[in-house]
This record gives C-alpha cells, structure tokens and sequence, in this order.
C-alpha cells in the first residue's frame, strides 16, 4: 500500500466498526499504478436496520467478489460504442437512425452518449419480467416519440442509456454489448466486470441491502411523473428482491447492471 494511502485505509476499516458498512471492496490506482486494495466485511445482505446478515455471515467479502455497480457501467457501455467510432465504424453526429433503421426520434449518436437524446424512459409501461426482454424494450425506444427536441435537455437517461447505446453496438457489430465487452475489452484487459453473468460468476455476486430502507420511494418522484416514469419502468430496478436475483444477474441492462469487483473497475 502506498504510505499516502494510509487514512483512507483507516477511513475504509472504521465504517465497519461503526456499523455504517456491511460490506465493500475499494481499489485506488496513482500515477497508474495500484495504490490501494481492501476488501471487508460480509457479501450477504443484511435485513432491514441490521448491521449483520441474517443468514450468510460466513461468506466473506473477497477480492474477487463481484457486485451490481448500477450507473457505474454507464461509462463502460459508452466505451463500447467509443471504441466503434474509434474504429471508424460509427459516426457521432450521425443520426442513431442511420445504424438503427425505424428509430424514429431526431437524435445523433453523440446526443445518445451525453444523455440529451429525449429518451429518458421507457414509453410504453412494462411488467417486471420484461426487464430481461432485450428486443421488446429496443422496440419500445425506437418507435417513441422523444420528451424533447433532442440536444436542447440534458436529462440522465436512468434506465435507457444502456438500451440506446447497446442496441446501436450490436446493430454496427453484430454482437450483443455484454458480449462485445467480454471480447473486445474485459478479456484483453483481464478486467472482471460484465453485462449479464453466467453461473459460475453469479455465485460470487454480493447481495445488496440499503441503509435507509426508505430511500426508493423517497427518490421516485411524483406518481407519473417524467423522473417516476424513467426509474420504474420496467419496475423492480430498485427492489433488492430484484436485483440480487439471478434473472437480475444474468440479463444485460447496461445502464444498471454491470456487475465488476473494485480492482476490474479501477483498472478500467
């Protein structure tokens, strides 16, 4: 560990301690180099205002240890796509349309990449299960109408980001996102993270818990409003029922859903 490092590393052990943690993993890299890497506690999850797991608390947090980042793979779709343009396969001021043939709203590739595309939500309300039905929830974005003239707003795509940007990966490539990642960035790289996991990975996800139990329905918004509509359909993004089952685990939902340990997001 670099000696710089050394209250961060205190920090990390005293959330612990004060029972304001259950379980993490944290990795820092200086100068491009690894500076830190800690992991601690228990990768069950914990009921309600508990600090320890009910059940579990034998399964220890480790290195390898992978956990769902939510808008974290934000970035990591977006690199996929990038490394399209990069190759000269796609271009940023392109209208989406020209890769995706029916998308109907006015938005380039580069207002789909910086969230001013007017799609922040999914148009059409959906049932839970749909979350892990890729086509139908492409279909639904390509068919809406935009809830603003794209580029003039600014509006985090919560939800669809991963959809727009993932559909237009494999409309180029050929390939679905989770895959290209695997292929043409993870594996290379030998970063662990991913967009929809196999068994074998799905055993070592950590369960989530929230600290404030309270905290989705204070964050939703108004019943029908623009930011409800975009953080609940399809619902169940936020129910740890959900998230930390394997449907949840196994689907790509790029926006929300890549599973990483510190050390493969750090070294991102």
């Amino acid at each position: 560990m670099h000696a710089r490092f050394a209250p961060v590393r205190d920090c990390f052990h005293d959330l612990f301690t004060a029972g304001r943690e259950t379980g993490a993993a944290l990795s820092v890299w200086h100068d491009g180099t690894p500076g830190l890497e800690l992991v601690g506690g228990s990768r069950a999850a914990v009921p309600p205002g508990a600090v320890t797991p009910a059940v579990g608390a034998g399964r220890p947090w480790l290195p390898d240890t992978l956990v769902d980042v939510y808008s974290v793979g934000k970035p990591v779709v977006a690199c996929c796509l990038l490394l399209l343009v990069d190759r000269g396969r796609v271009d940023l001021d392109a209208p989406v349309s020209a890769y995706w043939p029916g998308f109907r709203a006015p938005a380039t590739v580069r207002q789909v990449l910086d969230h001013t595309a007017g799609l922040p939500a999914f148009p059409v309300p959906r049932p839970a299960e749909a979350v892990t039905d890729w086509e139908l929830l492409c279909a639904d974005l390509a068919a809406a109408e935009p809830e603003w003239v794209p580029g003039t707003v600014a509006g985090e795509h919560a939800w669809t980001y991963g959809h727009l940007v993932g559909e237009l990966v494999r409309r180029v490539d050929g390939r679905s996102v989770g895959r290209f990642l695997a292929e043409e960035i993870a594996g290379p790289w030998r970063l662990d993270l991913a967009f929809g996991l196999g068994p074998p990975d799905r055993r070592r996800c950590a369960d989530l818990s929230y600290g404030d139990p309270g905290w989705p329905d204070r964050t939703r918004g108004e019943p029908g409003s623009l930011r409800a509509r975009a953080l609940d359909n399809p619902p169940g993004g936020r129910d740890v029922a959900v998230v930390n089952g394997d449907a949840w685990r196994a689907a790509e939902i790029p926006a929300v859903n890549l599973h990483a340990t510190a050390s493969g997001l750090a070294r991102f």
